[in-house]
């Protein structure tokens, strides 16, 4: 049964309710059931008289978005989350940087020996032009290799600056986590400094209006316990 044939029904538009199943009875009853306790969740949430109009006169409504330690426990949770994941690449890099600067460490002791090779051969046959032009190349590749040793160098100590800065990430985290329990301690002083030894069953009601009131636009009972228990969250 839709939504329509529901309302339809209930206004006595359609007297045929045999023409409808039980599931469609029961599964649009269910909806009505789900959607009514939703809706009264986010009610239980939000204080009595809060509205877009009055939200300036209110403090944010307590929901899953807004309560302070849930929103610094998942600060402090993704930011340790992100940081391993970050540590992990940076790891992976500096193991990279490690073995190109062997494999470079190898090369350039191959091009120090032709160097080596190349100088006695030009020494013996001065008059063979390809010594000395080889000569000339395996010392231009010697240049090259040690600029890339050099740059492969500073990027890894780079590298080990970049965790060192990291670092601080674990110090903000127990900052933010300090910060969570004096607001959790706070809030427990305050639950207990108003802590009454009578239970509010047992309380007599309060007056609306008392002498000297200029007027009447008082808080009705249901508003003010509505605050008590917004905030008792």
């Amino acid at each position: 049964m839709t939504q329509e044939e529901l309302d339809a029904m209930m206004n006595g538009e359609i007297d045929d309710f045999d023409s409808f199943e039980d599931g469609d009875i029961e599964e649009s009853t269910s909806k009505l059931d789900n959607e009514d306790v939703e809706d009264d969740a986010v009610d239980d949430a939000i204080p009595a008289g809060y509205s877009e109009k009055t939200s300036h006169h209110w403090p944010l409504p307590a929901t899953d978005e807004n309560k302070m330690v849930h929103q610094l426990d998942d600060v402090t949770k993704e930011g340790e989350e992100k940081a391993s994941e970050i540590f992990d690449i940076i790891e992976a890099i500096s193991n990279d940087l490690m073995e190109k600067e062997s494999n470079t460490q190898n090369a350039l002791e191959v091009i120090a020996s032709n160097i080596e090779l190349f100088n006695k051969l030009s020494a013996k046959f001065p008059d063979v032009d390809a010594f000395k032009t080889q000569l000339e190349k395996n010392e231009a590749a010697q240049e090259d290799i040690n600029q890339t040793l050099e740059a492969l160098q500073n990027s890894g100590d780079s590298i080990m600056s970049v965790m060192d800065i990291m670092q601080y990430q674990d110090i903000h985290r127990q900052k933010i986590e300090r910060v969570i329990n004096v607001m959790r301690a706070l809030s427990k002083y305050m639950n207990t400094l108003f802590e009454g030894k009578i239970e509010d069953e047992k309380r007599v009601s309060s007056a609306q209006h008392i002498a000297g009131d200029t007027h009447n636009e008082l808080a009705s009972t249901d508003d003010i316990e509505a605050l008590l228990e917004q905030f008792g969250k």
